[in-house]
């Protein structure tokens, strides 16, 4: 460099002219050099990713768990309620103003934060049956889930059919049985009712100190320790915890002799024919390891928190036209699997929820689109944390990131660097109710419509439109009726347009072939049929009850019912 900058001219000469072999030499090797720590770098980063789901049956806990584990993270530095009064604050992964109102979760929320050297992408999603499609997108961008049970209640429906989904992809399932401050079953028939409902292995990480009002925190099976917490008012703190080994005279005197008793008798039993954790089983699926605890008191999060962490897995591999891809492959890869509209009231945009797969991803890059066949820059993406979001620059496999501004994507879309990549569409659940929906104002009808517009493109609720139809009113199809009520309560608190719902007489729709429903005329169907439209002008078929469907079957074949248009991939299996 001394030599370049004093000689002048010899210096530009010298960049002009072919290096002799050796210098070439050290230039391709500073090259490789250089490949190689950017490679370490990005599997680096890839590897202190994780990407999991809290999911559960309603009212069993999972968002006061996903709001403890925010606070036990760092995340926050007081704990929100889900139903929070005036001189508390909201959990911070229901942010809907609806979600607040009912106490309830009606849409998934990405939340993302640092903690002891990982990056966790924490996904909190709708315990609802009829929010269940939004929970199963959110599935299909985690690499595990943490399974939260009523303590009192045991395995629930919606546990079991949410429980299904995961072992149906191979997800990892780490289960906590939650509210072990209130009475519940004995946790011997918690994990027997756990094995013999869900049909896994069942590992226990630690056991309870107590139960009910004499809940007093756990024993850690693996570091054989006792875990004694202290309540905090609301649970807004962390628990302050003391740690003792379970023998020492000072644990049996905080447990009548009886309760003692018991727990060693049950530790020792534990240890003689319980099942060993094997990690390579839970990675397999094959095996839960679960955690008793108190989530709104805070006992045992930190615990599970820390071993799901240690024990979960890092981005695990995605299919592309069946290969399986490895998340360090260095060119960039990604797909959509939400799409949430109006998250910040000042602007009405929308933002995609998109999970990489691999490789990096950085601000102002370009990709292409591949269900358009364009090339799109991605320049406002944002880092996600419930409603807030910040503009993030770089991003890793494993991460999900929130991109602005496209509103020609749609769920289950491939962003890559190179084009041979295209993910698996995601699969779409077919509606099971059907309302049609007016405007409930003339002088609103312009709203009316650009609000309906603008949430159809989530993909949760779908529009139809009858082939006798005259003034387009629309047909809405959704997998349960509380979501003509979120839509019709988000068209008038954030669009200002008012709504009226009219119940329709159908209860089953299926696509038809497209040739075949060119000739067809609906005095050819049966009794209470009706031709109808979907919004991409693919014929349907609207049944008034589910035998009607199997007796066109037979009558005409050459319709080849389906229940999803061919276009759009396979059908989930019933949920």
């Amino acid at each position: 460099k001394r030599h370049i900058q004093h000689k002048g001219h010899l210096g530009r000469f010298f960049f002009q002219t072919k290096p002799p072999h050796d210098c070439a030499s050290g230039g391709s090797q500073k090259i490789e050099r250089r490949q190689l720590i950017q490679s370490m770098n990005l599997d680096k980063e890839i590897l202190r990713r994780r990407t999991f789901a809290i999911i559960s049956h309603p009212d069993a806990g999972k968002t006061t768990l996903t709001e403890k584990f925010l606070l036990y993270g760092g995340a926050l530095h007081l704990a929100g309620s889900v139903t929070a009064r005036k001189n508390q604050r909201n959990s911070t992964s229901d942010w809907m103003e609806l979600e607040r109102k009912r106490g309830i979760s009606v849409s998934s929320t990405v939340l993302q934060f640092d903690y002891s050297g990982h990056y966790v992408n924490l996904l909190d999603t709708p315990g609802h049956n009829d929010f269940s499609e939004d929970t199963y997108r959110s599935l299909m961008a985690v690499d595990a889930v943490v399974m939260v049970v009523d303590a009192a209640k045991g395995i629930e429906s919606q546990t079991r059919k949410l429980f299904e989904v995961c072992r149906m992809r191979g997800i990892p399932i780490f289960t906590f049985m939650n509210k072990l401050d209130r009475p519940a079953k004995d946790p011997l028939e918690l994990l027997d009712e756990l094995e013999r409902v869900l049909e896994i292995r069942v590992s226990a990480m630690n056991w309870p100190l107590g139960m009910g009002p004499d809940f007093q925190g756990v024993y850690d099976r693996i570091a054989r320790k006792a875990h004694f917490f202290e309540r905090t008012a609301g649970g807004v703190y962390r628990a302050p915890v003391k740690v003792q080994d379970v023998r020492d005279q000072e644990v049996a005197s905080k447990m009548t002799d009886a309760s003692h008793s018991k727990l060693l008798e049950e530790i020792e039993m534990l240890d003689e024919v319980g099942e060993t954790f094997d990690q390579a089983a839970v990675l397999a699926g094959d095996m839960t390891p679960v955690f008793f605890g108190s989530a709104i008191n805070n006992f045992g999060v930190q615990l599970l928190l820390d071993a799901f962490l240690q024990y979960a897995p890092a981005p695990v591999p995605r299919k592309s036209k069946g290969e399986s891809l490895r998340p360090t492959l260095p060119k960039f890869s990604g797909f959509i699997f939400k799409i949430q509209s109006n998250m910040d009231p000042k602007h009405r945009d929308q933002i995609a929820f998109m999970r990489i797969c691999t490789g990096k991803f950085s601000r102002d890059m370009r990709v292409k689109h591949t269900k358009s066949g364009t090339n799109v820059r991605l320049s406002s993406s944002h880092k996600l944390f419930g409603s807030d979001r910040e503009t993030v620059d770089e991003a890793y496999a494993g991460d999900v990131i929130g991109i602005v501004g496209h509103q020609a994507f749609g769920i289950g879309d491939t962003l890559t660097e190179d084009e041979a990549i295209e993910y698996e569409s995601i699969p779409k659940f077919a509606p099971e109710y059907f309302s049609f929906l007016h405007s409930g104002s003339t002088a609103q009808f312009k709203r009316f419509r650009a609000g309906i517009d603008h949430l159809l493109r989530e993909g949760v609720v779908q529009a139809f439109y009858t082939k006798t139809s005259t003034q387009r009113i629309p047909l809405l199809g959704a997998v349960g009726p509380l979501q003509f009520e979120v839509f019709q309560y988000r068209l008038e608190t954030e669009y200002g347009a008012e709504s009226r719902l009219e119940p329709s007489p159908w209860r089953a729709i299926r696509w038809v072939d497209q040739e075949a429903a060119k000739e067809l005329d609906e005095s050819d169907l049966p009794t209470g049929c009706r031709l109808a439209f979907d919004s991409d002008d693919k014929a349907v078929i609207l049944f008034p009850e589910e035998w009607a469907v199997s007796f066109l079957e037979e009558k005409k074949p050459e319709l080849k019912l389906r229940k999803l248009p061919a276009s759009f991939g396979r059908a989930t299996p019933s949920y």
